[in-house]
């Protein structure tokens, strides 16, 4: 038996080759049992099994023929096996770690073949060594052009899918006259329970990788209604979901605010849950309304906008100029953006969801009952009258002020 390295190397390859099928059969067996993303249907399954078996029989082809590592290129059904890997959602980490664990199975076996060969040890170790040299230079060279091939196919299906998805939502939402059948089968989805909506979007001037997981964030309203949310990204800075169930989905807002708080760049409106077809467009419509509200820049660095805080503004948002000239002709200089006067309305704005309870709205605010007194008879001065006259028309307008940043200046 020759003991020249390129011999030994050519005869443990050739060992390998004789046994290729069932090896294949071991590695692939292997894949399924330690790696879940590895276990697909029938269809996928036969992919893998030609994945990887064009990988063994492409390292084999270089160790018997000596191919030059310059000429290794990603085999046709690896590179269609991965691209399938991208359009299943799977994680790529998943993909390169079967290729890093067959690495590791391959050179056990030429150590197990080598056995068959009378080597003394130093020609054992240095043909272990030399292969395994050139089968890791395989991979790497392999997985740098799969890496490629996975993102780009990434990249290629959720554009398409998204954009038929989108289309497909944005029918369901717009077409008028359409049933609940058509409805559903256009989403591939029930609308017979309750649904909530989510507006998800980047802050503007986000850079393209922070937004880039956009849809992935779209996880924290999942985390927040214990249920998987549908998600559409509309563009590369806004994601729209929906939480559907068949009873009426219970939001932790607590939750949100704090998984928001770990995602500085994100904010989020949230619609009513609504039932029925009517209730997934009415609850989009919501959360549309309460992204318009944050649109308008009143509350800066807040994260979260729920539809049930801000819905009188959201109807109001549409008409700021003609909603501004009002809430000044009801609220007089008590508009003015000067820090006192801000401390004022936000007192008269408690006192009044107090039900005037001087009591009640001292406690909320954590001051003096006398503090509240004394701001609400102020306020009143600036008023001119009692905040029982025109309660209702001071109310909204506090409202609009605080939602909408409605205040002028001092000499507007």
């Amino acid at each position: 038996m020759s003991t020249d390295m390129d011999g030994t190397v050519r005869d443990v390859a050739k060992y390998i080759q004789d046994d290729l099928e069932s090896l294949t059969t071991e590695m692939t067996s292997m894949f399924v049992h330690v790696i879940p993303e590895f276990r697909h249907d029938d269809a996928v399954r036969r992919l893998m099994v030609a994945s990887t078996a064009s990988n063994l029989a492409a390292i084999l082809d270089m160790l018997r023929l000596s191919i030059s590592l310059d000429d290794i290129t990603v085999p046709p059904a690896a590179a269609e096996y991965a691209r399938r890997f991208a359009q299943h959602d799977l994680s790529l980490e998943a993909l390169l770690r079967a290729y890093r664990l067959g690495e590791h199975m391959f050179v056990q076996w030429v150590m197990t073949y080598l056995r068959r060969l009378e080597l003394s040890t130093d020609e054992a170790l240095a043909t272990t060594s030399r292969m395994a040299l050139l089968v890791n230079s395989y991979i790497d060279q392999v997985i740098e052009g799969l890496i490629d091939i996975y993102e780009n196919e990434r990249r290629r299906w959720d554009t398409r899918s998204d954009a038929a998805r989108a289309a497909q939502v944005r029918a369901v939402l717009d077409t008028e006259g359409l049933d609940l059948v058509s409805a559903e089968k256009m989403l591939s989805t029930s609308l017979r329970g309750w649904h909530l909506a989510a507006i998800i979007w980047a802050e503007p001037g986000t850079p393209a990788p922070a937004a880039a997981g956009l849809r992935a964030s779209a996880a924290i309203l999942g985390a927040a209604t214990g249920k998987a949310p549908l998600t559409i990204s509309t563009d590369e800075q806004t994601c729209w979901a929906w939480i559907s169930s068949a009873g009426k989905p219970v939001l932790d807002v607590h939750r949100l605010e704090e998984e928001l708080g770990r995602h500085p760049v994100l904010r989020v409106a949230v619609g009513d849950p609504s039932p029925g077809l009517d209730g997934f467009r009415q609850t989009f419509r919501d959360a549309q309304r309460a992204r318009d509200v944050a649109a308008t820049g009143a509350a800066p660095g807040r994260a979260l906008f729920l539809h049930a805080q801000v819905g009188l503004a959201g109807l109001l948002v549409d008409h700021l100029t003609d909603v501004r000239a009002w809430a000044g002709r009801v609220l007089g200089d008590l508009m003015r953006d000067d820090e006192a006067t801000v401390r004022l309305r936000e007192t008269v704005q408690v006192f009044l969801d107090a039900r005037g309870s001087f009591t009640d709205a001292a406690a909320r605010m954590h001051v003096h009952k006398n503090t509240v007194h004394y701001r609400v008879r102020k306020a009143e001065e600036i008023l001119g009258h009692p905040l029982t006259e025109h309660r209702l028309d001071i109310e909204v307008a506090l409202l609009a002020c605080a939602q909408l940043g409605l205040t002028y200046t001092r000499g507007a």
